[in-house]
């Protein structure tokens, strides 16, 4: 009895067929839970009406004109484009240079990480509540500047201060993951690579200039992209430290939309607002994309 042949264009088609057995189940998953949400958000964005018997209707570019005429959605956008970059740079350098540091043998060196990973588990609303707390004008960091003879500060009904509180908390959330992400990033970079550059007389910082940073390349992009992400949809904070306030000074794009969909159930504005937000995350995602690759 002769073995059966396949030609490379059966044993092709072969594949392709398993290939498309095996994706399917997750195509069907992400045509439902994003795909299929973001058209239909988009959607929502050129409507007006709720989801009530009168339902929605048809208004074209109407919710975009009224975004680019409202100052108050001005104003979220800068609140927004402020709190990522002055949240995301110390929420990877801060994180890197811990990494590095518990990288080494040190005491207790498992406790460390323990401790600067626990706020990244904690609940977001449990630790919002927590902030809130501290920051109260009879709060604990007040009572600790008063022990100095420091002025009690209006943390959070200070439109100058309430929002460096909720830049400090997002880091704070933060350091432990990306800690946690560049110090498997560092067990990838080989030993020999160091000790090469220690025999040629390299110090601390040129080796980690030209190794540490070089080899951590991909873990940055990961870090940088995550982190962006993590900001641009901040919600918790927000709802649970400021509420948006004092004076809008705190509110985000995504705090925004909450008020204006479920607060004065205008979905479609809301829409149109959130696939702003939508686009501002790509585009911050692409930009560091092409930063990190081009370096």
């Amino acid at each position: 009895m002769k073995p059966s042949r396949f030609s490379p264009s059966e044993l092709l088609d072969n594949d392709t067929a398993a290939a498309w057995v095996f994706l399917t189940p997750a195509l069907i998953l992400l045509g439902l839970f994003i795909i299929w949400p973001i058209a239909y958000l988009f959607y929502l964005s050129f409507t007006a009406g709720s989801f009530t018997s009168s339902g929605i209707y048809w208004v074209g570019f109407k919710n975009y004109w009224r975004l680019l005429l409202n100052s108050d959605f001005w104003q979220v956008l800068f609140n927004t484009v402020y709190f990522t970059f002055g949240s995301l740079v110390p929420s990877l350098v801060i994180p890197l240079g811990l990494a590095v540091l518990l990288d080494r043998s040190l005491a207790l060196r498992g406790l460390l990480r323990s401790a600067y990973f626990l706020p990244s588990i904690i609940s977001l609303v449990a630790a919002g509540l927590g902030f809130r707390w501290l920051f109260q004008n009879t709060g604990p960091v007040n009572g600790f500047l008063d022990f100095f003879g420091v002025a009690p500060i209006s943390w959070l009904g200070d439109t100058f201060w309430a929002m460096p509180v909720i830049i400090l908390f997002s880091i704070w959330k933060q350091i432990g993951f990306n800690m946690v992400v560049f110090l498997a990033g560092l067990q990838a970079i080989p030993p020999s690579l160091y000790d090469a550059a220690e025999l040629d007389g390299a110090n601390g910082w040129q080796k980690f200039w030209h190794i540490t940073l070089p080899g951590l390349r991909p873990t940055l992009i990961f870090a940088t992209v995550t982190t962006g992400i993590f900001t641009l949809r901040s919600f918790e904070p927000v709802y649970v430290i400021t509420g948006g306030g004092p004076l809008n000074s705190t509110n985000l794009l995504v705090y925004y939309t909450y008020q204006e969909a479920f607060g004065q159930f205008d979905f479609g504005y809301a829409a149109a607002v959130a696939t702003v937000l939508l686009v501002v995350t790509l585009v911050l995602v692409y930009l560091q994309l092409q930063t990190w690759g081009d370096n």
